[in-house]
């Protein structure tokens, strides 16, 4: 029996899905992003397992990095990826540097020898830090509002902000940095949260400008839900001690910036 051309034209279009489907699956820059966070994945476990788990601190930023630039290049193509990283990284080492000479934004704190290199004190890895999170947070506030303008730069703010709950007080556990004076928050001041607001507003109208998408980038989004279920899972049950205020606090806001994002990307 001759297929009458309804069923013909049918399966020639889901003929066209399916390869259109592979042949995005199979971009460059979204193939790198996958790898490089599974890599990191891996790395984390292996750092939460350790007995110097400090000493994978800067692969993990590496590919962290690595995977923001690779699904914003997928998103945005290669020379906006490389422009936006690139300021949300210059903005975080700006407010690392001038942190460190005066104590604002964020308050009085010093790195110790284990970051290396250092540019002028600041830690590489850490300017590193700042650009590939910096570029998942604006995904997730591009998701989340949007129209733009002020309403993005606050979520996208709030969801940079969210990270920190999870990464100061890690970083403070493995002693690399410490606060002149400690706060309520597992030793970090209130100060801190204050200053990571401000910057990471900055931060937010830097990558805006360069990128403007018009529609989320789901790598990055994924990017900034892996870093959310690692870190809440590595605070509850596998740093030693397990902090489960950390796990609950971090977990929940950056959850709560998280799901909206999706369900406000997801095609309908």
């Amino acid at each position: 029996m001759e297929r009458t051309p309804d069923r013909q034209a049918t399966g020639a279009a889901l003929r066209s899905a399916r390869r259109s489907a592979l042949s995005s699956a199979l971009r460059p820059g979204r193939a790198l992003g996958v790898l490089s966070v599974l890599a990191m994945m891996g790395c984390q476990v292996a750092s939460g397992l350790a007995a110097r788990p400090e000493r994978l601190t800067g692969v993990i930023v590496v590919l962290l990095a690595a995977c923001a630039v690779a699904f914003a290049a997928d998103a945005w193509g290669a020379a906006r990826a490389a422009a936006a990283f690139a300021g949300a990284a210059l903005t975080g080492y700006a407010a690392e540097l001038a942190g460190l000479l005066t104590g604002f934004p964020f308050g009085s704190y010093g790195y110790s020898d284990a970051l290396w290199p250092q540019v002028a004190g600041v830690p590489v890895v850490v300017v590193l830090a700042w650009g590939g999170m910096g570029l998942a947070a604006h995904a997730v506030a591009v998701a989340v509002v949007p129209s733009g303008g002020v309403a993005r730069v606050c979520a996208g703010a709030g969801a940079l902000t969210a990270w920190d709950l999870f990464l100061d007080p890690q970083m403070v556990r493995l002693g690399l940095w410490t606060w002149a004076r400690e706060g309520f928050y597992r030793g970090v001041p209130l100060s801190n949260f204050a200053g990571w607001l401000l910057v990471s507003a900055l931060v937010m109208v830097v990558v805006g400008r360069i990128v403007r998408p018009g529609a989320p980038a789901r790598g990055l989004l994924a990017l900034y839900t892996v870093m959310a279920v690692m870190e809440t899972v590595g605070f509850a049950a596998v740093f030693q001690p397990p902090d489960l205020l950390v796990a609950a606090a971090g977990g929940i806001t950056m959850g709560a910036f998280a799901a909206p994002a999706w369900r406000r990307s997801w095609p309908r």
